[in-house]
């Protein structure tokens, strides 16, 4: 195959994440802004955006299921194959799909708390909440599509789909990305966390966490470890969760128990009155 042609390919997909999510973002910003907590009627966690943003990641996926092969055949061409450069950076964005998401969430979140950094612990506790969340749907996903990953199948055959095969032991859990879903939830909790605060921020946050999620999703495909529209239907779980995520946590229950107990808490620690031991205790700051 022509280089010119597997470029194309490559331009294409990454084009179509890096499209898709942001103007999913865009669609929900307005949506996200706290109401008056006198107000009458509480905001309700799904919009009338919800059926839009979702259908417009299902018809991608839909529209690049016929491209499955063909992009998979030009990727692994040795040409590509062979660049150690497009090898290690595939090998680097992988982990930080998975588990780089999760470490990076779980240790902001660490960070924030011992350090007092109230936005960084919030920042860290929601994109964690996203991803767990994301991966739980993901797993149902791929246990009842049972779609065979490419490695398994050979790249010519991206219809390889048993019904409840995904549950069992094997490579039968190809759709959808799991690396690209907790990638494209981190990254829709940051951007979204980041423009509360700094609004200004979003024009560089946006396309550096949305360009790497991307880069994410290509590296499973360069590893053969997906097929295209996997990835673009897990970017559209992991942008929609986050989104639900970040609207759960600061507009619909931003006093929820989670952010009480994980956030406002503060713990301490005392000498018990014998002197053996100690108590570890709670107290929790007033809401905001």
């Amino acid at each position: 195959m022509k280089a010119g042609l597997r470029y194309r390919a490559v331009i294409a997909m990454a084009g179509a994440l890096l499209a898709l999510a942001p103007c999913a973002l865009r669609a929900q910003v307005a949506s996200t802004r706290p109401v008056n907590a006198d107000s009458l009627h509480r905001p309700r966690l799904f919009t009338r955006a919800d059926p839009y943003i979702l259908g417009a990641f299902l018809v991608g996926a839909a529209a690049l299921r016929p491209f499955d092969s063909q992009i998979a055949n030009e990727i692994r061409e040795p040409e590509a194959q062979l660049n150690r450069t497009a090898s290690h950076a595939a090998k680097t964005f992988n982990f930080l799909g998975s588990p780089g998401t999760l470490v990076a969430g779980v240790t902001m979140y660490g960070v924030g708390r011992i350090g007092h950094f109230d936005r960084v612990a919030d920042l860290g506790l929601h994109s964690t909440e996203a991803i767990v969340v994301s991966s739980g749907i993901t797993y149902v996903i791929k246990g009842l599509a049972g779609r065979e990953r490419p490695s398994h199948a050979g790249v010519n055959d991206p219809d390889d789909f048993r019904f409840g095969g995904g549950f069992a032991k094997g490579s039968s859990s190809s759709f959808p990305s799991g690396h690209a879903t907790a990638a494209f939830a981190m990254a829709t909790v940051v951007t979204l966390e980041t423009h509360r605060w700094w609004p200004k921020s979003t024009w560089f946050i946006a396309p550096v966490m949305f360009g790497g999620a991307s880069m994410v999703g290509l590296a499973r495909l360069y590893t053969n470890a997906h097929w295209a529209s996997d990835v673009i239907m897990g970017a559209g779980i992991g942008t929609l969760t986050g989104l639900k995520v970040f609207r759960y946590n600061h507009v619909t229950s931003a006093n929820n128990r989670a952010n009480r107990w994980l956030l406002r808490a503060v713990p301490s620690v005392s000498p018990s009155i014998e002197g053996r031991g100690a108590t570890l205790s709670w107290s929790f700051a007033a809401p905001r």
